[in-house]
Order: structure tokens, then sequence, then C-alpha cells
């Protein structure tokens, strides 16, 4: 947990490693996954680049995994994940690999254009059978009288018969063309024979498959009747051009039964030829589908190794790689050891070890995260990554966060809900992950589900402190109030007063809300009251934590002039006033009741808002007759002081540190990040500070070099907005006490007004309607009261976090450390496909 209250410790490192053990190392590193590496090598040119060779035939192979795979997908082979990642292959092992994708690949191709090739021949013969068989009826008259031109002239209308000179014979073309293409198929042949041309066409009842893509394509057989050769010529051109299939067909019937025949013949043996080689095609892909995803592993971390190498430099000598990497310090043994692995793997004589450098740059920030924790830092980080060594909100976030958003989503029925669907997800998480759900939306759920699990248990808690179930409560613990009216009273009067004095036992209820309060009238009264005043003591105390990590950071930053000129100005600021406004809340609720003295009942209880205006304006306000201005003696000389302190307060956060910096100009050595102690550990190489940053970062800039006037004008515009959000801040908390009374309310409208009519009808018919209603209830309940309302809650509940607390102490200005991990580089390439 220490690692996750600030990031780790980082340190840069040189790594010397020998060219025949740098692609072993690098394999080591990247299964580890803690070091980021950085480019040397940005003024070269990514062609240019010692390892780019390398690269391009990784680039190869995974286009042909893409095209494997894209085969078998096509054929509907299920490709089998694997259960062990495999390594990255050595270099022996690359040219093995590379032959035997390329040697897999022309199978593949080969068995395809065969298959290709045998589809387009069998749907020739598919189209030559239908033509043969549509225009049958055709030429059954033409078959009555041999080769007589007056049966041609039977099958077209009369002025074609007109047309055609005594004696002829009309020729015919017969063929297959898409059914969609018929119609301007039609009226180009009318155009190009000026209606000289009979066309005849029967549509195939069953698609035909394409060869090429497979898909179902409709086709019709059509036969055009003309006179003369030209016409002929003309008819095949536009036939051509409509990229329709022409077929031979005999004019005898003898002729056609005879090619009928053995077409018959010739689409049998070519089907059993298709069958064979989609059977062989089917056990070729399945055999290469076992190990598709193992290959595709081995391809992509071969790729990210030289990739990672050609951020390297080579010394002058040429025979050593030098990179430089950030590395946790706690981490640095794991490093060495990788390197010791890869240089034992290659059998180089000469080990390979690194050099922690120091340096002014500020190293990424690393927060140490497991599966409850990282939802959470995800939420910080998306409003800023911490700076290097800043304390993390994450921490405080796990409690903070679910328990705000349960103040305003406070039911305890809601919260079973969320519950249940929390608890589902971590349950079942393995399951569910190994699904591989492509839903962003999911997703989304999915990587939330502790921080849902957490929403849904203090949910439930916070329904119990308002006794607000469904918007119902219970009476668990008997109600502290009781009618001390007789029956007549009770039964003739449709609103009773309850009078504290004889209808209260004079011991509260045990936990929570009332019950009493769910049937009493003035119950929003006294719910607003309560909420506002819960959400106004949460904001305060939590604005105070906030200020409070501040002064952890200045510690640790050795910033100790922003303690006295910063924090306790602020602090005392806070707590003056608005930490006083909720100790006069408290004071109010312990020093007024009921009975007894007259200026201690309810009737002379002041109001804490107008108390507090008053204060802060140095007004009075006279109190009604009989009661007393303030709660007790000498209140208004100590809220004089606290205001006059408070004011004091603002030219000390105003000048203070511009004055001190002005009297204590003197040499600020730069802040060195990446050093715990002697991390050596006894090297002999010793540690040299890095000359190449030539323009330092802004995070280790020295704030003495700044000029005295933009000291100031930052100091006051960090002053007024301190000033400022303080009074905006604690307003900001009223959405607390705003959102969990617009939650309670839509429940008890949607109870009273969807499952209540139900409730309300006696017999059969309200059996009936209680049973759609309480579906519809249901319904409306998940989708409105729980899932809308929830993530409005949730949006509200962030916003207090990242603007109303984090502002306090947290600045953000870090960069992620994004280590070189094969895990993840598969994780993103996997997440970027689907």
């Amino acid at each position: 947990m220490g690692s996750f209250f600030r990031s780790e410790e980082m340190a840069l490192a040189q790594l010397f490693i020998q060219p025949e053990a740098a692609y072993y190392s690098i394999s080591e590193l990247g299964e580890t996954g803690i070091v980021q590496f950085r480019d040397l090598n940005e003024t070269v040119n990514a062609f240019q680049r010692k390892f780019v060779n390398e690269v391009r035939r990784c680039d190869e192979m995974e286009r042909r995994l893409r095209y494997i795979e894209g085969e078998v997908k096509k054929d509907g082979v299920t490709i089998p994940d694997c259960s062990e990642l495999p390594k990255a292959p050595n270099p022996r092992e690359i040219i093995d690999l590379e032959a035997h994708l390329e040697k897999t690949e022309g199978d593949i191709k080969e068995l395809s254009e065969s298959a290709v090739n045998l589809k387009s021949n069998y749907l020739e013969l598919t189209e030559l059978r239908h033509v043969l068989d549509k225009t049958r009826a055709f030429f059954s008259e033409q078959d009555e009288v041999n080769g007589s031109t007056m049966e041609n002239k039977a099958l077209i209308p009369d002025d074609i018969q007109n047309t055609s000179t005594v004696g002829g014979r009309l020729g015919f073309v017969a063929g297959v063309i898409n059914r969609e293409r018929v119609p301007a198929f039609e009226r180009m042949l009318w155009r190009i024979s000026r209606g000289n041309v009979f066309l005849r066409q029967a549509e195939i009842e069953k698609p035909l498959e394409d060869p090429a893509t497979g898909n179902q394509i409709h086709k019709t057989v059509f036969a055009a009747f003309f006179q003369g050769e030209q016409l002929k010529s003309r008819i095949k051109k536009v036939c051509a051009g409509f990229h329709a299939s022409l077929y031979a067909c005999p004019n005898t019937k003898a002729e056609r039964v005879e090619m009928e025949t053995g077409l018959r013949t010739r689409l049998e043996d070519l089907n059993l030829v298709l069958n064979q080689t989609q059977d062989h095609r089917q056990r070729v892909l399945t055999s290469v589908a076992k190990e598709l995803q193992n290959w595709s592993v081995m391809v992509r971390k071969m790729k990210a190794i030289y990739h990672t190498l050609n951020l390297f430099n080579m010394d002058v000598t040429k025979k050593c790689l030098i990179g430089e990497c950030w590395l946790p310090i706690k981490d640095r043994d794991i490093v060495q050891q990788a390197l010791s692995d890869g240089s034992s793997a290659s059998g180089s004589s000469i080990p390979s070890f690194l050099n922690i450098i120091n340096t002014v740059e500020d190293p990424p920030t690393f927060n140490r995260t497991n599966k409850f924790t990282k939802g959470f830092q995800n939420l910080i980080d998306s409003y800023g990554v911490a700076s290097y060594r800043e304390v993390n909100p994450a921490l405080y976030t796990l409690i903070s966060f679910p328990f705000l958003f349960a103040v305003m989503f406070g039911d305890a029925g809601h919260g079973v809900i969320m519950l249940s669907f929390g608890a589902y997800m971590v349950l079942c998480e393995k399951k569910l992950q190994a699904k591989k759900i492509d839903s962003e939306i999911w997703n989304i759920f999915f990587s939330g589900r502790y921080i849902i699990l957490l929403m849904g248990f203090f949910s439930i808690y916070t329904g119990m402190i308002y006794n607000d179930v469904f918007s119902k409560s219970f009476n668990i613990f008997q109600s502290s109030w009781h009618i001390s009216f007789n029956e007549s009273t009770v039964l003739h009067s449709e609103d009773l007063e309850l009078i504290p004095e004889t209808s209260y036992r004079g011991s509260p209820y045990a936990m929570g809300v009332d019950p009493v309060w769910q049937i009493s009238t003035n119950k929003i009264i006294f719910l607003n009251s309560y909420k506002m005043k819960l959400s106004i003591i949460f904001g305060v105390i939590h604005m105070i934590f906030g200020v409070c990590l501040s002064v952890v950071n200045h510690v640790h930053f050795g910033r100790y002039s922003n303690i006295f000129f910063e924090f306790l100005p602020q602090l005392i600021f806070l707590v003056f006033l608005f930490l006083w406004m909720v100790i006069m809340m408290f004071i109010k609720w312990i020093m007024y009741g009921q009975g007894g003295d007259v200026k201690k009942g309810s009737y002379c209880a002041p109001s804490v808002l107008i108390m507090f205006i008053n204060m802060m304006l140095f007004k009075h306000a006279p109190p009604p007759e009989l009661c007393d201005e303030y709660m007790f003696d000498q209140q208004s000389d100590l809220q004089t002081g606290l205001v006059l302190v408070s004011l004091l307060c603002i030219p000390v956060m105003l000048l203070g540190k511009p004055i001190y910096l002005l009297c204590t100009k003197k040499s600020h050595k730069p802040h060195v990040n990446g050093r715990n102690g002697d991390v050596n550990q006894g090297m002999e190489l010793q540690p040299e500070v890095v000359e190449e940053q030539k323009s330092v970062p802004h995070a280790a800039h020295n704030e003495h070099d700044d000029g005295m006037g933009e000291i100031m004008i930052h100091q006051a515009i960090h002053t007024i907005e301190y000033v400022l959000s303080t009074v905006s801040h604690t307003a900001s908390y009223l959405r607390l006490w705003a959102l969990s009374l617009a939650h309670a309310q839509l429940s008890e409208v949607l109870w009273n007004m969807v499952l209540q009519m139900g409730l309300k009808s006696e017999g059969y018919v309200g059996v009936v309607m209680i049973y759609f209603l309480f579906i519809f209830w249901a319904s409306c309940t998940i989708a409105i009261l729980v899932m809308m309302e929830g993530l409005s809650a949730f949006l509200h509940t962030l916003r207090l976090h990242w603007v109303e607390f984090m502002s306090k102490f947290y600045a953000g200005l870090g960069y992620p450390f994004q280590p070189f991990s094969f895990k993840a580089i598969l994780e993103t390439e996997e997440a970027s496909e689907s």
C-alpha cells in the first residue's frame, strides 16, 4: 500500500548489451514488463535504423498470418485460444517459422485457386444445364417439324413474322445473365435491333454461388431470336457488355438429350471432386487453426523486440548496443536478472549490465495497482496523471468515492440491485474475461466492477440510515413516536400533530431515520433540513482533508515555506469560517430541544445560515421575543475574531511566499530524480549526471529563476482562486442533498403512480394488474432509478473529487509509466482488432 500512497521511485538506467545477446535480453525484459525504453535515435529516419529489415520481415509474416486467418474464418473454422502464451522465438526459429508460414500460405492459395477453378467449371456446367432445361420449352414446337421455318415463326409475334424474309431461318443466342440486369439488357437489345429481336427469358429458382466471393447470386436464362449475321454480332457485343454468359445450345432434340446426359455425368464427377477438395481444404485449415494463435503471438513479440532494438544506439566500436530506460528502483535486481538470462540464452561470454544515471528530467509516474485498485486509479488518471512522487488521491478515493455516491443514491433496495450486479461481475470475472465481449459499454462496467460493488454496499448502508427501501421504510426497532390522542380523535381527523412532550418516548430510533416520518405531511421539510446539513458537514470535512494532504507534498518535495505561506493560511481560512459553521450546527442540535426552558426550545433555535451570513457581514439580527440572538455567551466576540483572523490569512497567502522568495535569493541546486541512497550498491561504474537534457522540464524548474512579477501574478491567481472556490466548493457539496432528495422523490412517485394502482385493486383484476404493473415498475426502477440516476450520481461524485477535493493538493502534471510489456502490447492489439 506504500507504493499506492505515492508513485514508485524511478531511476534512469543505461543498458549495455552485446549484439548477439540483444534479442534474448529484450525478450526477457518484455516478459517482465517493468522498463520503459527511451528513443535514442529520434533524429534518425525510421527506414534508416539498424533493424528495419527485421521489422519488414515481421510485417510480411503478419500479412501472411492475416491472409491465413481470413481463409480460416471464411470457412468457419474455430480458432482455439492458446492456454499459455508462447515466448518470442529465437533467431534460429524465426527462419523456420518464416519458411513454414510461406509454405502454408502457398498451400492455402493453391487450394483456393483450385477450388475457384473447380467452382467456376461447376458454375458453367450448372448454368448450361439450366439453359438446356429452360430452353426446352422454347424449341418444343420446332422439334415437331424438322428444320421448318414455320416452327420458328410460331414462337414469335405476328409483327416479327411479317418482317422475316420468306423462307428465311431465325438464329438464336442463349445464355445466362444476372437477374437485376435483365430490364436494361432487354431495352438495349430493342434499341440496337429496332424491335427486331425476340427475347424469351426464365428465372432460375435457386441462387447460384459466386466462385470468387462465395456470395449467392440470382440469374436468369434468356434466348434471343434474330435474323441476320450482322444482328448476331451486335447481340453478342451487348451480351459481353452486360457480362452475360453465352452457351451453345443444339437445335435438335436428340442433340440436346445427348448433351444433357453427358452434362449430368460431368456434374456428378465434378461435384465429387469439389467435395474431396473442400474436405482436404477443411483438414488443412483445421490443423493450421490450432497453431494460428501461437504464430500470431510469436510474430507480434518478435516485431516488438525489433522495434525496441531500433531505439538503441551502437557504441563507437560497434560492438555494444546502448539503451536508456526508466525502471522502478525496487525492480532493479529483476532487470539485472533478465539481462543475465538473456546473455545465458544467447551463449554470450560477455555479460550485459545496467548503470543507474542521475538526471534532472522528471521520471514517469508509476502506481502499482491490482484488479481491485485499478478501477479507482483509472478514475484519477482520467483527470490527470499524478506528478512524480505526488500524493496519489486514489488511495482515499477507495472509500470516499462510493460513500459520497451513496449519500446521493441512498436507497437500500436500489443498492441491493447494484450490489448484486457488481457481485456477479466480481465472482464470475474469470469466466467473463474468457468470453472477450466486444461491447464497449459492457467493458466499461466490467472494468469498474469493484467500484460498482462498493457503491452498492454503501448505498445499502445509507439507505438504512435514511430508512429508505424502494421509497418505503422499515419499522424494525419500533418507532420512538406514539399517538397520545383518543380513538375518536384519530378516526375523525385527517391530520394530527404529534407534540414531542406527549408523543415522543424519549429515546431515538436505534438506527437511521424514524419510520414515522414516512407518513408525515412535513416529511420533505424535515428531510430537506437533515440532508442539507449532512451535505455541508461531509463537504467541509472532505475539503479540510484535501488541504491537509497538501502538507504531505510540501514536506516530501522540501517546500517548507509553502507550509507557512500556503497550507496554514488556507487551513485557518477554511476552519475558522466553514468548519465553524459546521460546529454551530452541532451546538444547535445539542443545546436546543423540547420542554424546559423556552430559550432552549425549538421556537428560539436560531438559523445557522442566517447567523453565518451575519457573522461575515458583522451584522446583528434581532431575535424573536423571549429568545437570545446567540447560542452562548461571547459568541459574537468569538465570531468576530474568527472572521478577522480569516481575513488576515488572505494577505499572507497573497504576499507571504513572494516576499520570502525575494528575501532568500540564493543558489538552488536542481532537484535530481531517480536516486535513493546508493542504488549502485557497490558497482564499479559510478553514476554520472546526464548532460543531454538541454532544457530543464517544467516540474524541475527552479522557482527562484522566475521574475518577481511572474511570481506575484501566479500567487495572486492562486489566492483569489482558493478564496472564491472555498465558497463555491462548499455550495457545490449541496448536490449531495439535491440528488438524494430527487432520487427519493422520484422513487416515491414511481411507487405511488404505478405499483400502488395494482395494490389498490381487488379480486382477479387486481392479480392481473399487479402482475403487469410490477413488470413495468421493475423495468422503470432498473432503467431510470438505478441506471440513469446511478449514472447521474456517479458523474456528480466524480466532479466532487476532481474539482472540490483534488484541487486542494493535486497538480496532476505527470506522464504515465508505459513499460515495454508483451502482455500490454497483445492486449492493445486485440482491442484495436475488435
